[in-house]
């Protein structure tokens, strides 16, 4: 097996632990996503727009618009339109109910610790490289909290939904930066190995599952087991289209806390990139809260950046560099506040006001269907300030 260099001493580390896994996880960091890598390939033989209205027949299920599309774009839809056997569509609604009771503290507990954490590996290389975050941040966290709300829509998931849609549309996202990073010279595959690794993406699945339920928790969030193997199972579906292989596609919440640790062992300390990702997402917060006061905007990210420290841990926040903020008690006020606000808002909503708490929680309220429809436009440039649109 060859080891991309940045790896070695954290592989080391992680065999320690547990040598099959971490052999596995290091694997698939030379991995992308084969039919889907393919597809990008073919389509880039296509005019762009072309290639776009294929897409959009595609994913809309329009055969008169697909007459004349190439062959390995109805092969990939049609190897993907059936539900894999595990699905079971009747066990997520639980999972949905439990989103949409808990969807103030689940975004605050994505930002706050889930993509920090997330940024804080070499997940974070690709995005500095191609300035997704940095240049159009709050375009980019709205696009991911739109999918997360849509996946869990009831009846999200099924052929015709949009969280199915998106979650494809992620896919070819993911393939289509691929081919970009991998034709740039700022991507060095001997030491990175593959941009958007199949590693990375497993890994990044079981923190927006596993992970954000622990967190959720840390903040207040309330959930019993079945909605909590519930949302697990949504996540793994939404994972499945999303292209990451069964390989390394968690099955249970066991198995997703394992590989984020190991995985976690085998990614190096965090970079320049990953300092740069994980401020960059903190500051990002109040923009996509709308606030435009400069003034709040500082408060918000100073509180954001609190609730972060407690959540992920002095350590982590250290070496993100972070400013240094006390974290004791932050998590215990944090859920008095929740606990306030849900009172007033209920019996007193006249006494109701603005406040920290609320702009970082209602994040996913004023952001979540900014756009009206789907755009499946690509970048096509690995630059985000070269890029066309998307």
């Amino acid at each position: 097996m060859k080891i991309p260099s940045c790896y070695t001493e954290g592989f080391d580390k992680a065999c320690a632990l547990d040598a099959e896994l971490a052999k596995k996880y290091l694997a698939h960091t030379t991995v992308g996503d084969p039919a889907g890598d393919a597809l990008v390939e073919e389509l880039a033989t296509l005019d762009p727009a072309v290639a776009m209205e294929f897409v959009g027949a595609a994913m809309d299920m329009d055969e008169g618009r697909l007459l004349n599309a190439p062959q390995a774009l109805r092969d990939f839809f049609a190897d993907i339109e059936i539900p894999p056997e595990w699905a079971n569509f009747d066990s997520y609604m639980p999972g949905v109910k439990m989103f949409h009771r808990n969807s103030q503290l689940i975004l605050a507990a994505f930002v706050g610790a889930v993509l920090v954490e997330g940024f804080s590996t070499n997940i974070s290389k690709s995005f500095f490289i191609s300035g997704r975050l940095i240049d159009n941040g709050v375009k980019r966290l709205k696009q991911n909290n739109r999918h997360m709300v849509e996946i869990f829509m009831p009846g999200g998931l099924l052929r015709p939904g949009d969280g199915w849609k998106l979650s494809v549309r992620v896919r070819l996202i993911h393939a289509q930066m691929r081919y970009l990073l991998n034709r740039s010279e700022d991507w060095d595959s001997d030491d990175y190995g593959t941009p958007l690794s199949a590693a990375h993406l497993g890994f990044s699945l079981t923190a927006f599952s596993a992970k954000l339920l622990q967190h959720m928790k840390q903040l207040g969030a309330e959930y019993n087991d079945e909605e909590r193997q519930s949302f697990l199972n949504i996540w793994r579906h939404s994972g499945y289209l999303m292209g990451i292989p069964e390989t390394i596609l968690f099955n249970d919440e066991d198995e997703a806390l394992k590989l984020f640790e190991i995985g976690y062992l085998c990614e190096p300390t965090p970079s320049e990139s990953s300092i740069a990702m994980a401020n960059c997402l903190v500051n990002s917060a109040p923009l996509v809260a709308g606030i435009t006061d400069p003034q709040e905007r500082r408060n918000l990210a100073e509180y954001v950046y609190k609730v972060s420290r407690a959540l992920i841990g002095d350590n982590l926040a250290d070496n993100l560099r972070y400013p240094k903020h006390s974290s004791f008690a932050v998590l215990p006020w944090f859920r008095m506040q929740g606990y306030y606000n849900r009172l007033v808002q209920r019996y007193l909503p006249k006494l109701a006001r603005r406040n920290n708490f609320t702009d970082f929680t209602s994040m996913l309220e004023v952001s979540e269907f900014s756009d009206v429809g789907i755009n499946y436009q690509l970048p096509d440039h690995v630059y985000a300030e070269e890029s066309s649109p998307w």
